[in-house]
Order: structure tokens, then sequence, then C-alpha cells
């Protein structure tokens, strides 16, 4: 059992962590801004902090923080820009502020496009039209990188309401995208580049309770996923839908 703090747990992603967290027997704190938003079935079952991410001091995330076995931050969205960039440099600084000693292990949320594509040397989100609304991912990955935290960041594709299919059958990658990329992708122009990303992006469309489980079995310290960026994608052969993909407002490519 692990004393979890999960952060955002009204949205899609943490509604899945805290409702699989409480299912697992884990010790569970959610940080909120509305905790009507909770899911009723669960609300008892948690520690309940009240508090905008977006407006809390250093010094009181820290606060909440304290005692914590993992942090799992789900809050924020690419789209929001800076503000999601400040977002995460907030929480990190939060926890930086613990003694080393005190400072819980830490997932945060990124996109695929903060993947390496292979080989290339390229991310997705250094490409053009891409990078105009996911260059927050790298900005928080360098921050992340900056830090002494014991972090994982997870890097999905678009993700989805529909059932886990599992983590047996999912295929999981550190720091590269978890699909194939051909040999030739290395002598790509920057446009062919573009469009290859875009042709893998339907093999990375998961539910969002499958990225839920990856996380919340990777829990202990300095562990495998321990610093590294982490891809997750359908089983080979398998696409998302197109039209599920663009109904999803949090766009995490």
């Amino acid at each position: 059992m692990k004393r979890l703090l999960v952060l955002g747990a009204t949205g899609s992603l943490g509604r899945q962590v805290l409702e699989q967290a409480v299912a697992a027997g884990h010790q569970v704190s959610a940080l909120v801004r509305n905790p009507a938003r909770l899911p009723a079935e669960t609300r008892s079952l948690v520690t309940v902090h009240q508090a905008d991410l977006g407006q809390i001091a250093t010094e009181n995330l820290a606060a909440v923080v304290r005692g914590h076995d993992a942090l799992i931050n789900c809050a924020g969205m690419v789209t929001e820009g800076q503000a999601f960039v400040d977002l995460v440099a907030r929480i990190v600084e939060s926890v930086e502020s613990r003694p080393a000693t005190e400072r819980p292990i830490c997932w945060f949320l990124g996109g695929a496009a903060a993947l390496d594509i292979g080989q290339t040397g390229r991310k997705g989100a250094t490409l053009p039209k891409v990078r105009d609304t996911y260059w927050p991912h790298l900005k928080n990955y360098e921050r992340i990188c900056a830090s002494p935290l014991d972090w994982r960041m997870l890097c999905p594709g678009p993700m989805v309401e529909q059932a886990a299919l599992g983590l047996a059958r999912m295929r999981v990658s550190t720091e590269r995208l978890p699909v194939r990329i051909a040999g030739f992708a290395n002598a790509l122009p920057v446009p062919l580049l573009l469009l290859l990303f875009a042709s893998k992006v339907p093999e990375m469309i998961i539910p969002y309770a499958d990225a839920a489980a990856l996380m919340l079995a990777h829990l202990e310290p300095a562990g495998t996923l321990s610093r590294h960026r982490v891809g997750l994608a359908l089983p080979v052969g398998m696409r998302g839908r197109k039209d599920t993909w663009a109904a999803q407002p949090r766009a995490t490519a």
C-alpha cells in the first residue's frame, strides 16, 4: 500500500487514477479545486484537499505533499500553454522544497510529441504545426529533468473513454515512440517526418484506464521507469478511432 497524492483528480485521467488506486487499497489523497466534482462513490474513501493549483503558494502545496510516497499529476492541459508550464513548475518546486528523504516519487503527464521519433534525433513537438500546440511538453520536460526528483513522465497520444485493454497487451517504451519507426526516417526531410509522425498517432490513442494502470504499476522509488519519458501504444495492428480522438478536448499528443 502506498500513500498517494493525486492532483487533478476530477478530470478523465485523474478519476481513473483515483478509482483504481482506491480499488488497489492505496491510501489516497486528492487535491482538487471543486470537491463536489469528485465521484460520489470514492469521495468518502479519500482525503480531500481543496485548492486551485494555478494559484496555490509553493509552501502550501509543499505542506500537502508532505507524508506521501507518490504524487501523480493529472492536472493541466497542453492547450493552456504557459499556464500549463507554470503549473508544472509550481508542482516541481513544491516537491523540491521538501527534504530529500521526504520527497515522493512523481508522475507527470506529457504527450507523445515529447518522445523521440525513433532514432531520428527529433521529437514531434519540434516539428512544424505540432510545436504550435505541444511546445509546453518540452518546456515541462526540461524543467523536470533539471530537478533532483525521482520522476516519470507519461507521454501517451490522445486518450479516450474506453474499456481498458490491459497492460500485458499494450506496448510500453522509454524515451522513444512506442511504435515502429523505419530506419529510413533518419533521412526524411521535416515535412515528410511530420507526415510519418501524424500517421503513427492513431496507434497511440489509448484508454484513460490503461494510462492510469501504468502509472499505478510503477510507484517504487528508483524503479525501471525512474527519470524516463514513457510511451504507451495499442497492441500491434490496432489503431484508435479518429472520430473518438477528435472528440477529446484534452490533447496530449
